[in-house]
């Protein structure tokens, strides 16, 4: 059953109503408690990371350091939207303010433009790395890292402000009830009463500019990157370079394969379902996993959790 706007139970006429993660589904609270478990792992081990890397010595590199930063986008991305989920579930209290609405849809575009900018820097860091290992500490100065990281933020921040203020500015007719379990922007669109195609049109334009060319970059880098790989003579440095590469290559498969499909197509058909699935797997299920890729996949991180916890509680 759909919620509507009562006066006499305290929900504001100003109000939106978030319906939820799949209506109808049976069983919503098994899922809305399993959210909270991969929450609470992904807060867990995005602590952990940004803790090793903050107190070893030996972790104090630019990529180190563009992961730690990447660490910490993904635990306010996954804490912009779960922890309000839950909460909204265990108290039956679905209603979300105009503003508060407002505020949560900056922070989620925020920092999913931030994580698809750093990614990028990221794979500039791995191909200097590879195919310019000598310059690597005059390119990737730290004064450049920070430069990139500042960057990364403020262009995920800008766009966000943007769209957060262009969207919200749009009327809605009747009632206010967003089929999602946090303030999209495309499912906020959807309740206005006015023709918003020309808008979505301008999402899917700012998504070319925000996905396809940094995810041009990242495979033009990584195209160099495979070829300076073959032609290295000693295996074993062969395979240590794909492997730290591969790390990187998977997370920006899996984080901006969706975001294609979400935002790059608009007016598409009524397909909420495969929207919140997809919207779900970038913004809880891809910060949980983040952390498992880059740190059980890599050595020098494992190297470091050993250090800090004992050698004899971490087999080798």
């Amino acid at each position: 059953m759909r919620l509507r706007y009562e006066e006499n139970n305290g929900t504001s006429t100003t109000d939106f109503i978030l319906l939820g993660l799949f209506p109808g589904f049976q069983h919503i609270s098994l899922l809305v408690y399993l959210f909270l478990l991969i929450y609470l792992i992904a807060i867990t081990g995005k602590t952990a990371l940004i803790f090793l890397i903050w107190v070893d010595f030996y972790l104090y590199t630019s990529m180190y350091f563009s992961l730690n930063q990447l660490s910490l986008i993904d635990l306010v991305y996954i804490s912009s939207c779960v922890p309000k989920m839950v909460i909204s579930h265990s108290l039956g209290k679905h209603s979300i303010s105009q503003v508060g609405c407002g505020v949560q849809m900056f922070f989620c575009l925020t920092f999913g433009g931030a994580e698809c900018l750093l990614l990028t820097v990221m794979s500039f860091d791995r191909f200097v790395a590879i195919c310019n290992p000598l310059r690597y500490p005059i390119i990737m100065s730290p004064k450049v890292c920070l430069l990139m990281v500042v960057v990364s933020w403020s262009g995920g921040a800008l766009n966000s402000l943007i769209q957060t203020t262009y969207s919200m500015h749009f009327s809605v007719c009747g009632l206010k009830e967003i089929n999602h379990s946090f303030c999209e922007m495309l499912a906020t669109l959807k309740l206005s009463c006015e023709d918003t195609l020309d808008y979505e049109i301008v999402v899917s334009v700012v998504s070319i500019a925000l996905i396809l060319f940094p995810l041009s970059f990242i495979m033009a880098s990584y195209i160099r990157i495979f070829f300076t790989v073959l032609r290295m003579n000693s295996p074993e440095g062969r395979n240590k370079a794909l492997a730290t590469r591969c790390s990187h290559l998977t997370v920006v498969s899996l984080y901006l394969g969706p975001g294609i499909v979400v935002y790059m197509t608009p007016g598409s058909p009524d397909s909420p379902g495969l929207d919140q699935g997809f919207s779900v797997f970038y913004t809880i299920l891809i910060p949980m996993l983040n952390c498992f890729i880059y740190s059980l996949r890599n050595k020098e991180v494992v190297g470091a959790l050993r250090k800090a916890m004992g050698r004899n509680l971490i087999p080798k």
